[in-house]
């Protein structure tokens, strides 16, 4: 007798978005590291520190398009007095023995060109005729169509100092020097210099692989015809959406109807491929709460999910527990667009952001001016209300009313303006906590 009224007193109990927040990160974990080639490793977090095997660039190089000279041999050029000097040759990207320049020589040298031996600067070829002896040049000719402009002659018109024009070796980053650290996030830049310094692959936390699903008889996918009653489904559209954005592989799946077989059976085909599973609906007090049904009284083997009710607003009723013999994280939502929405910054974000192994897993909070009051906010919950937030000025406005079906409101909004449990009004003007959703 005293199992089911410990049980039933530890369901009554309020729990607050700290209490719940933290029992869901304490259960949840880095995934396990490995190794991906670079374009797969996009959006993941570096798990090894990344050194610089050989300089970068290993060569000097030209950074323009030219000539490759000897400082001497251009000192007193001017457009009245050019420099004449004989060419030797092309130095194309990807020469491996360029010819060298001796006195009174040039060398035609392309961007990115390794500089010829002898050469100690660069003049842009707009410096030049080009050798054409027609005056400044504007471009080189085409190789295949003048292959005599590799040889011949070519007027200087403006002197230069010595390493003018010219990338160092090692200019960009030595070898041996720490490249990217552990802990980096792998965004395009960061691929494109772990391909610079040769790296095919990395090791690395893969990205979350997150299965959202909506549940109500009500929901229809969106493009097809509603009938009475129904309504499109929007919750697992903008919960997969923002899984995408926190940085995770999400996959949707069609909205499940209200029949509790119908759920179990989708859960258990989605744990294959799932790092965690959210869903939206039926978590609440209803006769017609499917999730609830369905999840509150697992078996030892299928795991536990428990029901809570949180001090806040919007987004009362919260589920969490870990099932099927790997115990994946759920994290069950409920199924108003902005409750759903706010209880996954709130709960969500930072689960997958576990998983990646990020150190920062919230969003960035900030102190602002509130712009216009706010007349009332439930005493003992902590309400999240829809904003716009104004960095220059660093005042932030409500958008829309607490309503958790106002959608459009949420779209318009950029940041949630939080309310504490022990506040119930505030005056236009006061200093306000803000989430930034951006």
């Amino acid at each position: 007798m005293s199992t089911t009224t410990d049980r039933t007193t530890h369901r009554e109990r309020v729990w607050s978005v700290a209490e719940h927040l933290d029992d869901v990160l304490c259960k949840i974990h880095p995934l396990e590291p490995i190794d991906l080639h670079l374009l797969d490793a996009q959006g993941c977090v570096l798990v090894e520190d990344v050194t610089v095997p050989t300089a970068l660039p290993p060569f000097d190089n030209s950074s323009m398009d030219g000539y490759a000279v000897r400082v001497a041999d251009v000192a007193g050029a001017t457009g009245d007095f050019p420099a004449a000097l004989t060419v030797v040759g092309d130095v194309a990207a990807g020469s491996a023995e360029p010819a060298a320049v001796g006195p009174g020589e040039a060398a035609r040298i392309m961007t990115g060109a390794p500089l010829p031996p002898g050469a100690e600067a660069v003049v842009p070829v707009e410096w030049t005729d080009g050798g054409t002896g027609r005056g400044p040049a504007e471009t080189m000719r085409a190789h295949s169509a003048a292959p005599e402009a590799a040889g011949g002659e070519v007027r200087v018109y403006r002197p230069v100092t010595e390493r003018q024009h010219v990338r160092a070796r090692g200019s960009d980053v030595p070898a041996g020097e720490l490249a990217l650290p552990a802990g980096a996030v792998l965004g395009p830049a960061q691929i494109g210099l772990l391909a610079a310094i040769g790296r095919a692959s990395v090791r690395v936390r893969p990205r979350p692989r997150v299965v959202v699903l909506s549940t109500g008889s009500e929901l229809v996918q969106p493009g097809e015809q509603l009938g009475p009653g129904e309504i499109h489904d929007s919750n697992s559209f903008q919960l997969t959406a923002a899984a995408r954005d926190a940085g995770a592989i999400a996959y949707r799946v069609g909205a499940v109807a209200d029949d509790a077989e119908t759920l179990r059976a989708t859960l258990e085909d989605q744990l294959i491929r799932a790092d965690i599973l959210v869903t939206s609906g039926g978590v609440s007090v209803g006769a017609y709460d499917v999730v609830k049904e369905t999840l509150a009284d697992l078996s030892a083997e299928e795991g536990t999910v428990e029901f809570r009710k949180l001090a806040m607003q919007p987004g009362k009723p919260q589920g969490f527990g870990l099932i099927g013999p790997d115990r994946i994280p759920l994290l069950a939502l409920p199924g108003n667009p902005v409750s759903s929405y706010v209880s996954f910054e709130l709960f969500v974000r930072p689960a997958i952001r576990t998983l990646m192994g990020l150190p920062d897993v919230h969003r960035h909070t900030t102190r602002a001016t509130c712009g216009e009051a706010i007349a009332s906010s439930p005493e003992g919950k902590r309400q999240f209300l829809r904003g716009r937030y104004d960095a220059g000025t660093a005042t932030v406005t409500p958008v829309g009313g607490a309503g958790s079906h106002l959608i459009k409101a949420l779209a318009r909004a950029d940041a949630l303006i939080v309310i504490p449990e022990d506040v119930t009004e505030v005056a236009e003007g006061a200093e306000v906590e803000v989430v930034l959703l951006r």
